[in-house]
């Protein structure tokens, strides 16, 4: 009886604890159980440590998300996938992402990119550019990459990708890199694209990239790189259709959002242009480059760029845009407004000889067509210098309009406010008084700067609440 009381007492033990245990593991599936906002909901669901992750911060995670995702890839067509990065610290190296695919990093999970140059696939040039940015050759992959996609999701509970960029720097200022810096998130030849609720550390290069793609949504990112870091653009749409940037605070070594379309003769083969593009809430710090910038590759042409509610602190220029004799293409219909604007060197810049090319091949014949720059409702305090605006001798930039907007002068301000050459077009309401150029067509005219009323199509996407 006793040795069969004490196996009763074992058994009762046993029972306890694997009920513990139990209870346990549902309260750590809990703790990991969350809702996310997204244009896409999916079936299937794994974590990375399913795959072999290790999130100490040494171990590589390279091979664990190639062969997680390369295994979710097979629900694409069955309600689509998506793959959990729990907390910890994800060394890696660049990895692919497929369609109908959600990536969620959790709020304490970090992406670290990996230093070991094997982990860095070289690709060809961007065809609408000719030759990688920093080198001739060819250019490193993303960190996190994509092409000919649909349904893609890159999101988190504010989430952190470091790209531990200084490694990069450093190289591409010693001249030591063949080919060109990898960029933190790229995805082209895609549609239906979210990126959101993530935070983007010290960045290679630039920090997110769609390029040849549409229906894209860039909301709630955290962009964050030192000020003297080398191109570290924080959101770059470039040839893409019907896209949305709201909501992201970005803090850069380069412009805030640069609009792009392609590189001189290149661009213009390849003629696809960025349009339908709006930027709402966005807040920047950029003290050497601009808010939004507009080119300077634009050989594709932009056109219908919608741009408000935009908060510039510390920054060189509020908006800018940048061309040359041989870029071709067009930046036209662009309107924004509400822009608060505080310690700038300039509120507007327009550059027709911003130098830089392709290669020596490039038409100098192709004159880029700049119309219908809309400004309207600003205010700004601290300026150094109200305006700089250059055309091209012989092919002006027509039909400025600059309306409502109030620059207040640093005590050490430029004793000319405003410089224009080779530049055409009205204002209604500014000051100080703009140049002879820009004539004041009286209050009456306070409106004339146009904003279109209608929404674009990325407006209307709706979100879904989904669930791990």
């Amino acid at each position: 009886m006793g040795v069969q009381a004490t196996n009763l007492v074992l058994a009762l033990l046993v029972v306890a604890f694997i009920s513990f245990r139990g209870a346990e593991s549902r309260k750590a599936r809990l703790l990991d159980s969350f809702e996310y906002s997204a244009i896409n909901c999916r079936a299937h669901t794994a974590s990375l440590t399913d795959f072999g992750g290790v999130g100490d911060g040494t171990t590589s995670n390279t091979k664990a998300f190639k062969g997680a995702i390369d295994h979710l890839s097979q629900f694409a067509s069955d309600g689509g996938s998506q793959l959990f990065v729990p907390a910890g610290k994800w060394l890696t190296g660049s990895f692919s992402l497929t369609s109908h695919f959600t990536l969620y990093l959790h709020k304490d999970a970090v992406l670290l990119a990996s230093q070991d140059m094997q982990e860095w696939p070289v690709m060809k040039p961007l065809p609408s550019y000719g030759r990688g940015r920093d080198a001739a050759a060819g250019r490193y992959s993303s960190l996190i990459f994509g092409t000919n996609l649909t349904d893609v999701i890159i999101t988190g509970n504010n989430g952190t990708i470091d790209g531990q960029g200084a490694f990069w720097w450093q190289n591409f200022h010693k001249g030591k890199l063949k080919y060109t810096r990898p960029y933190l998130i790229e995805i082209m030849f895609s549609n239906s694209i979210q990126i959101s609720n993530l935070t983007l550390l010290n960045s290679p290069s630039w920090n997110v990239h769609p390029v040849y793609s549409s229906d894209i949504l860039v909301q709630g990112i955290t962009i964050i790189a030192p000020i003297t870091s080398p191109n570290t653009d924080g959101i770059n749409p470039d040839s893409c259709t019907n896209t949305k940037i709201e909501d992201c605070y970005i803090v850069s070594g380069d412009d805030c959002v640069a609009v792009k379309s392609g590189w001189d003769e290149y661009g213009i083969a390849f003629g696809m242009p960025t349009k339908q593009l709006v930027i709402r809430r966005l807040t920047c710090i950029s003290p050497y480059s601009a808010t939004i910038a507009l080119g300077s590759e634009m050989s594709g042409g932009i056109e219908d760029v919608r741009a408000e509610d935009i908060t510039a602190i510390h920054t060189e220029s509020g908006i800018r845009i940048k061309t040359a004799v041989g870029r071709g293409g067009y930046v036209k219909d662009i309107y924004v407004k509400r822009m608060t604007m505080h310690t700038m060197k300039w509120v507007f810049w327009m550059t027709g000889n911003y130098g830089s090319h392709a290669d020596k091949n490039y038409d100098p014949n192709a004159l880029p067509v700049i119309q219908g720059i809309n400004y309207r409702d600003m205010v700004a305090d601290n300026v150094t210098m109200a305006a700089r605006l250059e055309g091209i001798a012989g092919d002006p930039f027509k039909e400025i309009c600059i309306s409502n907007v109030t620059i207040g002068m640093a005590p050490k301000a430029k004793k000319v406010p405003w410089t224009c050459t080779d530049i055409e077009g009205m204002t209604s309401g500014v000051t100080p008084r703009p140049c002879g150029m820009l004539p004041d067509q009286g209050p009456e005219k306070i409106t004339s700067c146009d904003f279109p009323p209608e929404s674009i199509p990325i407006d209307l996407v709706q979100f879904k609440t989904c669930s791990f």
